[in-house]
């Protein structure tokens, strides 16, 4: 009997081909009516340079004509599969601002080669380690002279609106870009803009402008239809479409995070309660689970600033994912694992409230737990978050740790552990079952425990468990 041939489930929306999954490969169709472009994009040379540095992903033509007649395309080309898959609203705004400068270069070079992209979506890029990657082979067409830029209104929704956000009001993109997955409206963030930033004339041509125009469309249709008519008549030179290109480029590059100061858990790793000494056993003892194991892909839940996080990729593992609630410590996370090359990506993740499935029929873009597929994780002085924070049993927040990969490290923090009694410091102790015995159990209820240790003099316990 065949193997089944699982369409993509974002992958529905493109005339021009879809993504599919067999046998663990990654296809891509490519419909009779995308040939052509598709033709001239691959003997333009334009993309040798990108797959080579990996900023673009692999396609190799396969000719296996069972399975393209089976998916009824005119050529089929395979992609070699990413490590993990994320979306815009787990990223920092280091990683969306990579994101967008990727778009704007390859856009740029494209144009040098009389191509264009039909679409400025960020979904079409993911990240290897803190590298952006392209995706969408079939974004990429024959550019016509005097057409304009289709995709700007995606571009500022998606990346440029998202990251002013942060850097003109100090407000995080992440949970806004969830809740509109296709991004934030120049005329919502335009009502939020203080009078000292409309006196920018960026703030005023892509901003201002695109939310004024958005406004006229819908009070006046027919004037605005007619005026619309009027300048694409004219069209837009190929120079005048690459200095729209630059200018975007040059003011993102300078944009930063307005609150990159001061934060809860920002300052952890120069803050904890650990010694040197405790510290020294804490780090021999996950990098002696990941020589052991050999964890080729791990979840790091509460990365923290990444410190862990690159010596498990300094212990053997090919990559780490990482998930982090503070967005200060998770964009110092970023940073580490740019400044020190790791195969490192550090996402956003509140672990009471994790990314669901939403999309068309709520399967476009899978949560959190359909995409988790790791072979370790570890969860250091991370559980006492869910379960002291944010009131969730200690049992359920054990389960659904070892729920995340068949082996791994969660540390346990004691209940007069001073990190926990600043905790309940302001607020009623109703946690009568938080204990080391409830979670020992809890533990084993799920996995078996291969080895606990003790490495604070508060208590601190780490344990590596291994599922049944």
């Amino acid at each position: 009997m065949p193997s089944e041939i699982k369409l993509n489930p974002g992958s529905f929306r493109d005339p021009s081909g879809h993504v599919f999954e067999f046998d663990g490969r990654i296809l891509r169709s490519i419909s009779d009516k995308a040939v052509e472009d598709y033709t001239f994009v691959r003997e333009a040379g334009f993309l040798t340079h990108w797959i080579a540095e990996g900023s673009f992903t692999d396609a190799t033509e396969v000719l296996e004509p069972e399975i393209s007649e089976r998916l009824g395309c005119a050529k089929l080309v395979e992609h070699t599969p990413l490590p993990f898959i994320s979306y815009p609203y787990e990223w920092s705004f280091g990683m969306l601002k990579a994101a967008a400068l990727l778009h704007l270069d390859l856009q740029i070079d494209a144009l040098e080669h009389d191509i264009t992209f039909s679409d400025a979506t960020a979904y079409n890029i993911q990240f290897r380690g803190t590298q952006p990657v392209f995706i969408d082979l079939l974004s990429l067409r024959r550019y016509r002279e005097g057409e304009y830029w289709i995709g700007y209104g995606q571009f500022c929704e998606q990346f440029l609106n998202p990251l002013l956000l942060r850097a003109r009001l100090g407000i995080p993109h992440n949970a806004w870009f969830r809740g509109a997955s296709e991004g934030i409206t120049s005329g919502e963030l335009s009502r939020m803009l203080p009078t000292r930033s409309r006196l920018s004339w960026r703030i005023l041509a892509h901003v201002i402008g695109p939310a004024r125009m958005q406004a006229a469309a819908l009070a006046d249709r027919e004037s605005v239809r007619k005026a619309e008519k009027r300048v694409a008549s004219r069209g837009l030179s190929k120079l005048g479409y690459l200095g729209i290109l630059h200018q975007l480029r040059n003011w993102i590059t300078k944009l930063e995070p307005r609150d990159i100061g001061h934060s809860t858990w920002g300052d952890y790793e120069d803050t904890h309660t650990y010694d040197t000494e405790e510290m020294e056993a804490k780090r021999a003892f996950v990098a002696e689970f990941v020589n052991k194991t050999g964890a080729r892909c791990v979840a790091d839940s509460g990365c923290n600033t990444g410190a862990f996080s690159e010596l498990v990729c300094e212990s053997g593992s090919e990559f780490v994912i990482g998930f982090e609630y503070d967005r200060i410590a998770l964009e110092r996370a970023y940073q580490r694992a740019v400044a020190h090359n790791l195969n490192f990506t550090p996402l956003y993740l509140d672990a009471a409230n994790p990314s669901p499935s939403q999309g068309w029929r709520q399967a476009e873009r899978p949560g959190l737990a359909e995409r988790a597929a790791f072979d370790a994780i570890i969860a250091l002085a991370f559980e006492h978050h869910l379960a002291i924070g944010r009131n969730i049993p200690l049992p359920d927040v054990v389960e659904w740790l070892v729920g995340q990969a068949p082996r791994g490290i969660i540390e346990f923090v004691q209940k007069d552990d001073t990190t926990v009694k600043q905790m309940l410091a302001l607020r009623e102790d109703i946690f009568d079952t938080y204990s080391q015995d409830v979670f020992e159990q809890a533990l084993a209820n799920h996995a078996r425990i291969e080895k606990a240790e003790k490495i604070s003099r508060e208590g601190r316990m780490l344990y590596w468990y291994e599922r049944e």
